[in-house]
Protein backbone atom coordinates (compact mmCIF):
# COMPACT_ATOMS: atom_id res chain seq x y z
CA UNK A 1 0.00 0.00 0.00
CA UNK A 2 1.14 3.03 -1.24
CA UNK A 3 1.25 6.00 1.49
CA UNK A 4 0.69 9.53 0.34
CA UNK A 5 3.37 11.99 1.39
CA UNK A 6 2.25 13.79 4.76
CA UNK A 7 1.83 10.19 6.04
CA UNK A 8 4.79 9.01 4.99
CA UNK A 9 6.50 12.43 6.85
CA UNK A 10 4.79 11.84 9.95
CA UNK A 11 5.94 8.06 9.64
CA UNK A 12 9.37 8.85 9.39
CA UNK A 13 8.76 11.44 12.73
CA UNK A 14 7.56 8.19 14.51
CA UNK A 15 10.95 5.93 13.29
CA UNK A 16 13.11 8.90 14.09
CA UNK A 17 11.37 8.64 17.77
CA UNK A 18 11.33 4.98 17.87
CA UNK A 19 15.05 5.15 16.37
CA UNK A 20 16.25 7.51 19.92
CA UNK A 21 13.77 5.74 21.86
CA UNK A 22 13.06 2.64 21.77
CA UNK A 23 9.99 0.96 23.29
CA UNK A 24 8.76 0.58 26.58
CA UNK A 25 8.10 3.95 27.65
CA UNK A 26 4.94 5.73 28.37
CA UNK A 27 2.84 7.27 25.43
CA UNK A 28 2.91 10.40 27.21
CA UNK A 29 6.71 10.73 26.04
CA UNK A 30 6.61 9.22 22.44
CA UNK A 31 3.56 11.96 22.19
CA UNK A 32 5.88 14.78 23.30
CA UNK A 33 8.96 13.53 20.91
CA UNK A 34 6.68 12.99 18.34
CA UNK A 35 5.42 16.53 18.61
CA UNK A 36 8.92 17.57 18.94
CA UNK A 37 9.82 15.67 15.65
CA UNK A 38 6.75 17.08 13.61
CA UNK A 39 7.95 20.85 14.57
CA UNK A 40 11.24 20.18 13.69
CA UNK A 41 10.04 19.16 10.56
CA UNK A 42 7.97 22.14 10.00
CA UNK A 43 4.64 19.85 9.73
CA UNK A 44 1.80 22.14 11.04
CA UNK A 45 -0.26 19.65 14.22
CA UNK A 46 -2.48 20.26 16.94
CA UNK A 47 -1.65 17.95 20.03
CA UNK A 48 -4.50 16.47 22.33
CA UNK A 49 -7.21 18.14 20.00
CA UNK A 50 -10.15 18.45 21.94
CA UNK A 51 -13.44 16.41 20.05
CA UNK A 52 -16.73 16.91 20.35
CA UNK A 53 -19.72 14.81 20.05
CA UNK A 54 -22.05 15.79 18.11
CA UNK A 55 -25.83 14.04 19.06
CA UNK A 56 -29.10 15.50 17.55
CA UNK A 57 -27.45 18.42 16.28
CA UNK A 58 -25.53 19.94 19.44
CA UNK A 59 -21.77 19.29 19.98
CA UNK A 60 -20.74 18.42 23.21
CA UNK A 61 -17.64 18.41 25.00
CA UNK A 62 -17.35 14.68 26.43
CA UNK A 63 -13.74 14.95 27.12
CA UNK A 64 -12.12 13.04 24.19
CA UNK A 65 -8.98 14.13 22.98
CA UNK A 66 -7.20 13.28 19.48
CA UNK A 67 -3.28 12.56 20.28
CA UNK A 68 -2.54 14.47 17.20
CA UNK A 69 -4.17 16.26 14.61
CA UNK A 70 -1.37 16.90 11.69
CA UNK A 71 -2.72 19.49 8.87
CA UNK A 72 -6.16 18.97 9.84
CA UNK A 73 -5.78 15.59 7.40
CA UNK A 74 -4.58 12.92 9.68
CA UNK A 75 -5.30 11.76 12.93
CA UNK A 76 -2.80 10.32 15.08
CA UNK A 77 -3.23 8.10 17.38
CA UNK A 78 -0.59 7.17 19.66
CA UNK A 79 0.16 3.80 22.06
CA UNK A 80 2.74 2.16 23.93
CA UNK A 81 1.20 -1.42 24.61
CA UNK A 82 1.63 -5.05 23.93
CA UNK A 83 -0.46 -5.04 20.51
CA UNK A 84 -2.74 -2.91 19.10
CA UNK A 85 -6.38 -5.01 19.21
CA UNK A 86 -9.56 -4.35 17.58
CA UNK A 87 -11.16 -1.98 20.05
CA UNK A 88 -7.83 0.20 19.12
CA UNK A 89 -8.53 0.46 15.41
CA UNK A 90 -12.19 1.39 16.04
CA UNK A 91 -11.32 3.83 18.22
CA UNK A 92 -9.31 5.68 15.78
CA UNK A 93 -12.20 5.41 12.99
CA UNK A 94 -14.59 6.62 15.44
CA UNK A 95 -12.10 9.63 15.96
CA UNK A 96 -11.92 9.91 12.18
CA UNK A 97 -15.29 9.82 11.98
CA UNK A 98 -16.47 12.64 14.30
CA UNK A 99 -13.58 14.85 13.07
CA UNK A 100 -14.50 14.35 9.42
CA UNK A 101 -10.99 13.43 9.01
CA UNK A 102 -10.38 10.65 6.40
CA UNK A 103 -6.65 9.25 6.81
CA UNK A 104 -5.61 7.57 10.22
CA UNK A 105 -2.40 6.63 11.66
CA UNK A 106 -2.35 4.19 14.53
CA UNK A 107 0.71 3.90 16.05
CA UNK A 108 2.44 1.32 18.90
CA UNK A 109 6.00 2.60 20.12
CA UNK A 110 6.60 -0.91 22.24
CA UNK A 111 7.62 -2.38 19.26
CA UNK A 112 10.93 -3.96 18.36
CA UNK A 113 10.57 -2.22 14.77
CA UNK A 114 8.29 0.73 14.59
CA UNK A 115 7.45 -0.17 11.07
CA UNK A 116 5.73 -3.20 12.75
CA UNK A 117 3.64 -1.06 15.46
CA UNK A 118 1.95 1.32 12.58
CA UNK A 119 -1.62 0.67 10.53
CA UNK A 120 -2.83 3.59 8.46
CA UNK A 121 -6.46 3.58 8.18
CA UNK A 122 -8.36 5.51 5.53
CA UNK A 123 -12.69 5.87 5.91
Amino acid sequence: MEFDALSNRVIGCAIEVHKNLGPGLLESTYEQCLAHELSVADIPFKLQFSLPVEYKGTKLDCGYRVDLLVDNKIIVELKSIDRILPIHEAQLLTYMKLADVSIGLLMNFNVKYMKDGIKRMVL
